[in-house]
C-alpha cells in the first residue's frame, strides 16, 4: 500500500493566502518521487488570486508535485465545503481506479513531511480507513483563552480514550491512537470510497458522514497517533459551520461553564459497543446502530472535573 498509487484531495474556495503553504508542505513530502495533488476550486476564477497561486507553484514544485486542478464556476449553486470535497475525491477516483488511495485534507493545514508516507503505510495494516490527529498550527497567533479550552479538551478525550481502550479494546485501531477523523487528514481507498456511496453532499460534517458510512459497510477505522497534521486556527473560515465558527463559538463562551459527557457515560457506551460487536468482532453492527442512540448529556464541569483529576493524581 506504500507503494499505491494515491492523491491527496484538496477542496479550496478563496485560499490564496494559505493554499501556498500547503503546497509547500506537500512538495517537501518524503516520499523520493513528485506528490499527486488534485485541487477543486469551488469558486469563480476572478474571486481571489487562488488560480495564480496554483500556476506558481506548478512551476516552482515541478518536480516535487503533480498538480492538477479545476475551477468550479458554477460553484455559486452548491457553494459550501462538502459540496467541494466531494467533488474533488470523485475526480481521485474517477482517475486512480478501485485500488488507488485517497487523501484527503484542506487547503489552510501544514502537514509534516512524512504525512503522506505514514498514511499509506497504515493502510498496510487492517484498518481500511485512516484518520490523521490534528494539531494547532503554531504559526498561527495564539489566543490564551482558547489554548486553555483546548487543554482542558485534549485531556477530557485522552480520558476518554482510555476507557475505550480498557473496556473495549480494539486490534485494528491500538492505543496509543487520538480521537480524529476529519477532512483535514482522512485516507481510504477508492474502492472503500465508492462503497460508502463517497461524501454526502451536506454543507458541514460531510467528512465525519463519509467515515460513518464507510464504516456501516463494514470499513474499520483507525487512528494512528504518529499520522497528523497541522490545522489553521484562524478565526475567519472559509466553511460555515467548520472549524473557524467552531472557534468563534468556543471564544464567544470563554469564562462560562464547559460541559461534557460525564465519563460514566463513555464507560457505559463502551462496554454497549463490545456487547454489540460481539464475538465476531465484526464492527459494522455498531457502526449502523450508533447512528439512532441518543446523544450523551454535558452533564459535566470539564474545569471541574480536571481540577479533581489533578487531585487524584497528585
Amino acid at each position: 500500500m506504500s507503494r499505491a498509487r494515491f492523491c491527496v484531495c484538496v477542496p479550496a474556495r478563496n485560499e490564496a493566502a494559505r493554499l501556498p503553504v500547503l503546497l509547500g508542505a506537500l512538495a517537501a513530502q518524503d516520499l523520493g518521487q513528485r506528490t499527486p495533488v488534485f485541487v477543486w476550486v469551488n469558486d469563480t476564477p476572478s474571486a481571489d488570486a487562488t488560480e495564480e497561486r496554483l500556476h506558481a507553484a506548478r512551476m516552482r514544485f515541478a518536480d516535487r508535485l503533480d498538480l492538477r486542478w479545476r475551477i468550479d464556476a458554477e460553484a455559486s449553486t452548491v457553494p459550501h465545503a462538502g459540496a467541494a470535497r466531494k467533488a474533488v475525491m470523485d475526480w481521485g477516483a474517477a482517475e486512480l481506479g478501485p485500488d488507488g488511495v485517497l487523501i484527503s485534507t484542506d487547503a489552510d493545514t501544514r502537514p509534516p513531511p512524512d504525512w503522506v508516507r505514514l498514511t499509506l503505510e497504515a493502510l498496510d495494516g487492517p484498518a481500511d480507513v485512516i484518520g490523521g490527529r490534528l494539531a494547532r498550527d503554531d504559526r498561527d497567533p495564539g489566543d490564551e483563552a482558547l489554548e486553555r479550552q483546548a487543554r482542558l479538551w485534549d485531556d477530557y478525550w485522552t480520558a476518554v480514550r482510555a476507557i475505550e481502550d480498557a473496556l473495549d479494546p480494539r486490534a485494528w485501531d491500538p492505543p496509543p491512537r487520538h480521537g480524529d477523523h476529519t477532512g483535514a487528514s482522512l485516507a481510504m481507498t477508492a474502492t472503500t470510497y465508492e462503497a460508502a456511496g463517497g461524501v454526502p453532499l451536506l454543507p458541514t460534517g460531510e467528512d465525519r458522514a463519509l467515515v460513518d458510512a464507510a464504516r456501516a459497510t463494514g470499513a474499520l477505522l483507525a487512528h494512528p497517533h504518529d499520522v497528523w497534521t497541522r490545522v489553521s486556527v484562524r478565526l475567519a473560515g472559509r466553511a460555515a459551520g467548520g472549524m473557524a465558527d467552531e472557534l468563534v463559538r468556543r471564544k464567544a463562551a470563554a469564562g462560562l461553564p464547559i460541559m461534557a459527557p460525564s465519563l460514566d457515560h463513555w464507560r457505559r457506551r463502551a462496554l454497549w459497543r463490545r456487547r454489540t460487536r460481539g464475538a465476531s468482532g465484526d464492527d459494522r453492527r455498531v457502526a449502523i446502530e450508533e447512528r439512532d442512540l441518543p446523544a450523551l448529556p454535558c452533564d459535566m464541569n470539564l474545569a471541574g472535573w480536571a481540577s479533581s483529576a489533578g487531585r487524584e493524581a497528585a
